[in-house]
């Protein structure tokens, strides 16, 4: 098999020395001189196969040192030559939805340096506008391209821009959303646009594409009649030379007469949009000649463009399941993790929920396409037809879920937390109101790091503790993962979330005691950490919420030791607060709550408020400082999450200075100034 422009491809044993790990980068000659686009043009076709097959080899040794999205790059690398080719960003703006396919722009627009990519101070994985001025939408959230593209479109109308063009290019998974369809639906409502919108269908959004639409394209882009008719017009008169090609430019117009007669449905021309395609995503030519045609229009056009994700690369051609999608540090020959994956918390996710379903025939997973990533994958391997993917339609997902949980069935929700967020009125209005018995997993939760801002699941702990009846557990280790899924799984009446990390598993935190067992389900509250003399009083109370007990434990310890009497203990489920939880901390001098969710309305400031409250009740006026230790309410730099938790003091030096300065004792430690007041 060959790559880009006949390339060998990168997966085979003759593969550049200089792409293997910890080797020499590839020489690149014709990217070096790419300082921005305009200097495309200037390249002969000859020259941009050259450039595309040298970008394809950069982006596996640079992204298998690193880790990142490498498949949707690769997949789109004609394309982006293309658009910068013809379009003329930043006076034509270039909206890519996701963008995570958006490396090629990136080293297109001056930005070849991927030796830190979504490190911090390197390049972030998807478009920043601090980075370029070329970056216009930095969410990484699928589906809104078409949205930014209209607003966009609009304002340059408004605003006496009309000859500038608007381009978004959305992938077809983007397309199972029904956001998109909002704004096409509005699009096509406004003819007077210089706006293309640029479908890159590679079948695929993480895992195959799923849905009415996916069979719809895929009938686009196979049909043996309209394929084999099509290219035996082109090849007879394309070998005629230039009268031929001539004949073939003229003739090209009624490829979509001929469509209509050899396509069951004008699927998108029923919108009132134009569409053209489907068009090799791997033709240099055809996607400039049908760009050109498409920013001739002076309404929306459609422009369908078939691509292969991993493209060129064979480890990825060869990777069924999601055509490495993203990958952490691998070996670029075989594609090869460098450092196995330990197991994880979705990995337990994954063996546990096969383990209740066969258990349980109520239970049904539901995911918004991510099947294999938030764990759902052996459930829909072993029991199939128990395993709902509705594409990337996340307010579908929950409503849905609370529907079936009203016919009897108890549906699991599983989502990456940053992407509850797009759901949660339905959360609310759909699953709270109605007290539906929905269980949602809330994978990557807390702080993600290098995914870049709009990926951190910092702020779910804030938003659903608003929801009346719901519960979220806050795991701490493999042990109460398990017992966690397992009592939500036997609530009917009531909303249930699981919250947990994006890595490996800690070590077991076993609880010295629990207290409140006798609350109910919700209501227990491990101890973890008992003051040096079990039976004496202790000065601070430090609360350690789910991922984050772990080194709240250690900074107790280290407070112990030094000679301050701390207690460290854990809500099994922080939201709400537990009734116990309460009464340990109206019992303690000072109290210091360590989550890694939003600061403000977390964990922390809950507790604070159930505190007052009780101790206005108790009418002794005695009210004691709770202190917190979270997330700032900002959106985050692209760093490790390691450097961020240092950064807010939510480390152990951070946590032991914050409860020095609560109990007013020296002793603590350490000197690291947190940046929340206690």
């Amino acid at each position: 098999m060959l790559g880009a422009g006949g390339a060998q491809p990168l997966g085979d044993a003759a593969a550049p020395a200089g792409a293997r790990a910890g080797g020499p980068l590839p020489s690149t000659p014709l990217l070096s001189r790419i300082g921005r686009p305009a200097d495309l043009r200037r390249l002969t076709s000859e020259q941009i196969e050259m450039l595309a097959a040298e970008i394809r080899r950069y982006l596996v040794a640079t992204v298998a040192r690193t880790g990142g999205h490498l498949g949707p790059n690769l997949g789109v690398v004609e394309l982006t030559l293309a658009l910068h080719r013809t379009f003329h960003s930043p006076r034509d703006t270039i909206v890519f939805d996701t963008g995570h396919q958006a490396y090629v722009h990136k080293l297109l627009t001056g930005r070849q340096d991927f030796s830190r990519l979504r490190e911090r101070g390197g390049v972030s994985g998807y478009p920043s506008r601090q980075e370029s001025i070329h970056d216009v939408v930095e969410n990484s959230h699928a589906s809104t391209a078409l949205s930014w593209a209209d607003g966009i479109a609009r304002a340059n109308q408004l605003q006496g821009r009309g000859r500038r063009h608007i381009v978004a290019v959305i992938g077809d998974g983007a397309l199972t959303g029904g956001m998109a369809w909002e704004a096409l639906n509005n699009i096509a409502d406004s003819a007077d646009k210089h706006l293309v919108i640029v479908v890159n269908d590679n079948g695929r959004s993480y895992a195959p594409t799923i849905g009415g639409l996916a069979h719809h394209l895929d009938a686009l882009r196979t049909n043996p009649g309209y394929e084999r008719i099509l290219s035996g017009v082109k090849h007879a008169l394309l070998s005629q030379g230039a009268p031929g090609r001539a004949a073939f430019d003229a003739l090209h117009g009624l490829k979509q007469g001929l469509k209509d007669i050899l396509v069951p449905s004008a699927f998108f021309e029923d919108l009132g949009i134009k569409y053209t395609g489907p068009v090799d995503g791997h033709d240099e030519t055809a996607l400039e000649f049908a760009l050109t045609r498409a920013r001739e229009y002076t309404e929306p056009v459609i422009v369908h463009v078939i691509t292969d994700k991993g493209r060129g690369y064979t480890p990825a051609e060869e990777d069924a399941a999601d055509r490495f999608h993203a990958v952490g540090r691998i070996h670029p020959e075989t594609g090869l993790p460098v450092v196995p994956s330990r197991f994880g918390w979705t990995a337990v996710v994954a063996q546990e929920l096969v383990e209740l379903a066969r258990a349980d025939e109520r239970i049904v997973g539901i995911t918004a396409a991510m099947q294999q990533p938030v764990g759902l994958q052996p459930l829909a391997d072993a029991l199939p037809q128990r395993v709902i993917d509705v594409g990337i339609a996340e307010q579908h997902a929950l409503t849905s879920a609370a529907g079936m949980a009203f016919a009897g069935m108890h549906p699991v929700v599983a989502l990456y937390a940053t992407f509850l967020n797009r759901a949660f009125d339905q959360v609310l209005m759909d699953v709270g109101l109605h007290r539906a018995g929905v269980t949602i997993l809330l994978d990557r939760a807390g702080i993600t790091g290098t995914d870049g801002a709009s990926h951190n699941g910092m702020w779910d702990m804030a938003l659903l503790a608003h929801v009346p009846g719901l519960h979220l557990a806050a795991p701490r280790d493999e042990a109460t993962l398990r017992e966690a899924l397992k009592a939500a799984m036997g609530v009917d009446d009531a909303p249930t979330v699981v919250r947990y990390p994006k890595g490996s598993l800690p070590a077991p935190l076993p609880a010295v005691r629990t207290v409140g067992e006798s609350d109910g389900l919700f209501g227990p509250v491990d101890v973890l950490v008992e003051p040096t003399v079990p039976d004496g009083p202790a000065q601070a109370l430090l609360v350690g919420v789910g991922a984050m007990a772990g080194v709240t434990v250690q900074a107790g310890r280290r407070l112990n030791a030094a000679g301050l009497a701390v207690r460290v203990v854990c809500p099994r489920w922080p939201v709400p607060v537990p009734p116990a939880l309460v009464d340990m901390a109206l019992n303690s001098p000072g109290v210091l709550v360590v989550e890694d969710g939003l600061v403000e309305g977390g964990v922390g400031s809950q507790l604070r408020d159930a505190v007052e409250d009780a101790a206005l009740a108790r009418g002794d006026g005695q009210v004691p400082r709770v202190a917190r230790l979270g997330v700032p309410r900002r959106f985050l730099p692209t760093a490790e999450r390691g450097e961020l938790l240092t950064e807010f003091g939510m480390d152990v030096d951070g946590i032991c200075a914050l409860a020095g300065r609560l109990t007013g004792d020296g002793r603590a430690g350490a000197s690291v100034n947190s940046p929340y007041p206690a």
